[in-house]
């Protein structure tokens, strides 16, 4: 089964920018980032189809995460500026294949304070 590996998070103050990446051990044909806060649920940030390139981000981070790719590669990039403390989280990326989101990565914290 594919697997996924993200890095890139780190600590940061409001406002600044991080770049996290998750590469995959395959090819997928679309991915979701997700992020959950300590003590909340999990929530989607962003999403992509591969082949197009169309994009979905949930209206809390619209206009400051960027969700991009490097198909050659078989990595997803998530471009998080204008961070708020809220941001704050462990990130995950997901694959989505038949209907659902199948392997998910390890994670990477992402601290803004």
């Amino acid at each position: 089964h594919v697997q996924l590996v993200e890095s890139g998070g780190g600590s940061v103050q409001a406002g600044g920018s991080l770049r996290l990446s998750c590469t995959a051990s395959e090819y997928i044909s679309a991915i979701g980032w997700f992020r959950q806060a300590s003590g909340k649920e999990r929530e989607g940030v962003a999403g992509m189809g591969i082949a197009r390139g169309l994009a979905y981000y949930d209206e809390s981070v619209k206009g400051r995460f960027t969700i991009s790719r490097d198909n050659a590669e078989n990595t997803l990039y998530l471009q998080l500026t204008s961070l708020k403390t809220e941001d704050t989280a462990v990130y995950y990326c997901a694959d989505f294949a038949g209907g659902s989101f199948n392997y998910w990565g390890q994670g990477t914290q992402v601290t803004v304070s």
